[in-house]
């Protein structure tokens, strides 16, 4: 659609780092807002969120490169290359990255830990869905072929020559819908923290929401990388992603007692 916004010279601003950078800062805005509201440190929670952003992004990149081993094995230079490096990665990896440095600064900085990712997790939506409008901008995770009305055609070159995209087919626009699965998300688990019964609720809720969502959206994906385990029943992202479902659904199966907030956050 549209990879890069505009070229000075050698200088180009592409799309899909310009929105990616603002669903960060975004979600970041909105987690730190969520955990002064639940009386949880204003520099702490800043601290973890770009803590968490960068292992994010590393998590991510690795997953991508773990998923296409056998190319990168037989083409290792290619691993830091512009294409690999411009590549979105693996959304699984990240998360997977971001709750092990969470875990880690939550634990160093005494946070509530539940309490802390349910302030991130609506923030994480959020952000989430803006990035994937970057993906459809620049033509990556893109889908598979289709006759539906719905189908989208890329035609820049660009979109080709970076990530690979097909030019010329209808394809399923699996960035938008889960994009439009997020920003749902988004909505529904800001909803549900200023109701939330125990802790962890709104990120078990986001954990299996999400898990669900990513695990049927993967069979409409074409985009290298998808990787696959058990002799390819399925890909190495659907794994992970019935883990989540997992996960979350223990956490609402635990139900941990509610945290007191302090008294000025519960006014």
């Amino acid at each position: 659609m549209l990879p890069r916004l505009f070229h000075i010279g050698t200088f180009s601003l592409p799309t899909y780092g310009l929105l990616v950078a603002t669903g960060v800062l975004i979600g970041l805005w909105v987690s730190v807002r969520n955990s002064e509201k639940q009386g949880i440190n204003a520099e702490n929670a800043w601290n973890l969120g770009i803590l968490v952003v960068l292992c994010g992004i590393v998590g991510a990149k690795i997953l991508y490169i773990i998923n296409d081993w056998d190319y990168y094995t037989a083409h290792p230079s290619e691993i830091f290359s512009i294409g690999t490096l411009q590549a979105g990665g693996v959304f699984s990896g990240g998360l997977i990255g971001a709750l092990a440095a969470a875990t880690w600064y939550i634990r160093r900085h005494k946070m509530p830990a539940l309490g802390t990712c349910d302030c991130f997790a609506p923030g994480l939506a959020l952000g989430h869905a803006i990035g994937r409008v970057g993906c459809f901008a620049a033509g990556c995770c893109y889908g598979k072929p289709t006759t539906h009305f719905w189908g989208v055609t890329f035609k820049n070159p660009l979109a080709h020559a970076w990530v690979g995209t097909p030019l010329g087919i209808p394809l399923e626009p699996t960035q938008l819908f889960e994009s439009a699965v997020e920003l749902a998300n988004f909505g529904v688990l800001t909803w549900m923290l200023q109701r939330k019964k125990f802790e962890g609720q709104v990120f078990g809720a986001y954990l299996f929401l999400y898990g669900v969502a990513r695990y049927f959206l993967e069979f409409l994906r074409d985009d290298p990388g998808r990787g696959s385990v058990f002799g390819g029943i399925m890909t190495g992202t659907q794994l992970i992603s019935i883990c989540l479902v997992l996960f979350g659904a223990f956490i609402w199966w635990w139900r941990p007692a509610p945290r007191a907030l302090p008294a000025q956050a519960a006014r």
